[in-house]
């Protein structure tokens, strides 16, 4: 593979369906390749290898859709090294770029106008042990106005999970400084259930549930 190419899982156009975005149209780019195995992963078709575009290609199908963000996400899109200069040609022609990393691997090369969704694994996970710490330590570490160009997000299959989640938050103070969103495993864990414990504890998060999940079946690819 060269290096101005990488593997696709898909290309496709959707409503964003998770974080602080969710609800807005938005074309996602999916990279293919992961290796972490997180226990209900929900896009484990990602790990097929996918097909080879050049990035040149990739951002003419992406910009085809005329969408107001995209998303690099995956499987793990930072394992492809060409996946910097993508979002960064991208961010030079005047595209919102999110992109969603599963927090294993360091943010701090991608482009700073990038707006990072970077997941924080819980012990149900079954790889807590694999978090990034990094990336922690950088989004602490932001100056105005990069520093809003990161937000995380934790989910819940239950008590354990919550309870962890809530003394990492403590610890870093993460909530005070950036959006955290909060959901739910899907049908793993009631959402009023983590409702009712986040409005016990007085945490500063955001609940969210997988939107798309609820628009179409859970099962299909493309949404």
């Amino acid at each position: 593979m060269s290096p101005n190419t990488l593997a696709i899982s898909e290309i496709f156009h959707s409503i964003q369906g998770e974080g602080s975005f969710a609800g807005w149209p938005c074309t996602f780019i999916r990279l293919a390749g992961c290796g972490h195995g997180c226990a209900g992963c929900d896009t484990s078709y990602a790990e097929d290898k996918g097909f080879e575009l050049e990035i040149e290609e990739i951002i003419q199908r992406a910009l085809t859709f005329q969408a107001s963000f995209i998303e690099i996400t995956g499987g793990e899109p930072l394992r492809q090294p060409p996946v910097y200069p993508l979002m960064t040609q991208l961010c030079d022609l005047n595209q919102k770029v999110l992109l969603e990393t599963g927090g294993f691997i360091s943010v701090e090369k991608v482009d700073k106008r990038v707006h990072k969704i970077i997941d924080i694994k819980p012990p149900s996970s079954g790889v807590a042990q694999h978090n990034n710490p990094d990336n922690i330590r950088l989004a602490l570490e932001a100056e105005l106005p990069q520093r809003h160009n990161f937000e995380f997000k934790i989910v819940i299959a239950g008590k354990e999970d919550y309870d962890w989640a809530t003394s990492l938050l403590l610890e870093h103070r993460l909530a005070d400084s950036f959006t955290v969103m909060m959901g739910v495993a899907f049908e793993k864990l009631d959402p009023a259930k983590l409702a009712e414990w986040i409005l016990h504890d007085h945490l500063r998060v955001r609940l969210q549930l997988q939107l798309h999940k609820y628009l179409w079946d859970p099962s299909r690819r493309g949404v």
